[in-house]
């Protein structure tokens, strides 16, 4: 045994010289250079509600959310 018990691997949602971008109107993300604006029918998420890694609160809440074209949050259509 070793003593790893209870260590639970979170993984990132991007790499170190990354950030995450939303899809206007959708769920889809991608990951943006830290050095670029994201591409078009892509945007940085709101300050406060980016999500960091895979199954945190704000992943799990832009599953069922998305930003509207004036930047918006809202319910993503036929989700949940």
């Amino acid at each position: 045994m070793t003593g790893c018990a209870g260590f639970e691997y979170k993984e990132d949602i991007c790499g170190a010289d990354e950030y995450p971008a939303l899809s206007v109107g959708g769920t889809g993300s991608m990951c943006v250079s830290n050095n670029e604006e994201p591409p078009a029918g892509f945007v940085k998420y709101p300050q406060g509600k980016v999500p960091q890694q895979v199954g945190d609160k704000w992943d799990l809440y832009w599953q069922d959310h998305t930003l509207d074209e004036d930047g918006k949050v809202v319910d993503v259509p036929g989700a949940n």
